[in-house]
């Protein structure tokens, strides 16, 4: 019978591929984890590294590796569920998301969450659109929150609120792209924003990965241009601070845009920039809710769904 603490040991030196590195993450001897890996190949009767230099899996220990992997999530969903079912006092719920959609939207959902839920311990893993896709699908997170769709397989989602991507253009860039004609190309921003008014500007953009990014390049597809993009960075809001310091033209969330009301001069918002909304349909989404579909559902996964379609959709926040 394959004994789980063997398994685990297994799986942290399959992938340190070091046993020394291995033991001091577990915080036991080498000679006590060369002990549980030596009993699993006794069990399987066959090598499960090739004691080289540097280390490595044989085949069998490859497949293990996988398996491993599979039999230690499977306990942990089993020991979630029968938690879950003895009695909803105790759990944890691990949250992925984007810190900047985080600083937008959980401070309305997690205060009400954790007092009505205060046995439930919460963990924010943040990221890009696709780590957390990924984390999503690995187990790593039970829920993720962003726009639709999500591109990752078998992942049910609950939609929560409307999002649009914005044109972010400062003045300053129409004069020194447009010099006199400035003016009337903002005028025809402003009554129909086409990315093809501002295709000789130069672009600030939030590097791949990112879903804003996606779709801005869907949409520079769609129009058949080739920005000239002058910076790109992992994070939204420094594309955004560049922005309005009249650097170059950007895109941007709705959603966000409030986030800098405190900053700005009272009276004088985003004086000298124009937010457009954006003519193509790819602009505009949902934001919502994913979770993937061959997990165990926790009790604390379903409760915060309900708490953030009645505070989202509800219209109590965003």
């Amino acid at each position: 019978m394959i004994n789980f603490l063997n398994l685990e040991y297994f799986l942290a030196a399959s992938e340190e591929l070091n046993f020394t590195k291995a033991a001091r993450q577990l915080y036991i001897s080498q000679q006590s984890l060369s002990c549980h890996i030596s009993n699993l190949e006794k069990e399987f009767g066959i090598a499960l590294f090739n004691r080289s230099t540097p280390l490595t899996l044989t085949y069998a220990g490859q497949v293990l590796q996988k398996r491993a992997r599979q039999m230690l999530q499977l306990r942990e969903e089993t020991y979630h569920e029968i938690a879950d079912i003895k009695d909803f006092t105790k759990g944890q719920l691990n949250i992925g998301m984007s810190h900047t959609r985080g600083r937008r939207i959980l401070p309305e959902i997690l205060p009400v969450y954790q007092e009505r839920f205060p046995g439930i311990d919460l963990h924010l893993k943040e990221g890009n659109s696709t780590e957390l896709d990924a984390d999503l699908l690995h187990g790593d997170v039970d829920l993720i929150i962003g726009m639709l769709p999500f591109r990752v397989e078998d992942v049910e989602t609950v939609p929560i609120c409307e999002e649009e991507i914005l044109l972010v253009v400062p003045d300053t860039v129409l004069e020194r792209t447009y010099g006199s004609q400035a003016q009337n190309r903002k005028n025809m921003l402003a009554a129909n924003a086409d990315l093809g008014l501002v295709k000789e500007c130069p672009f600030l953009l939030v590097k791949p990965g990112n879903r804003v990014r996606t779709l801005s390049d869907e949409m520079f597809a769609e129009a058949q241009i080739n920005p000239r993009v002058i910076l790109e960075t992992e994070n939204i809001e420094t594309v955004m601070a560049l922005s309005l310091k009249g650097m170059g033209v950007t895109f941007y969330p709705k959603m966000f845009i409030s986030s800098h009301e405190p900053v700005m001069p009272q009276g004088d918002a985003f004086k000298g920039f124009g937010f457009y909304h954006l003519n193509s349909p790819m602009a505009r989404g949902v934001l919502g809710i994913g979770y993937h579909k061959g997990h165990y559902m926790s009790q604390a996964t379903k409760e915060f769904i309900q708490v953030a379609k009645e505070y989202v959709m509800g219209g109590h926040a965003i």
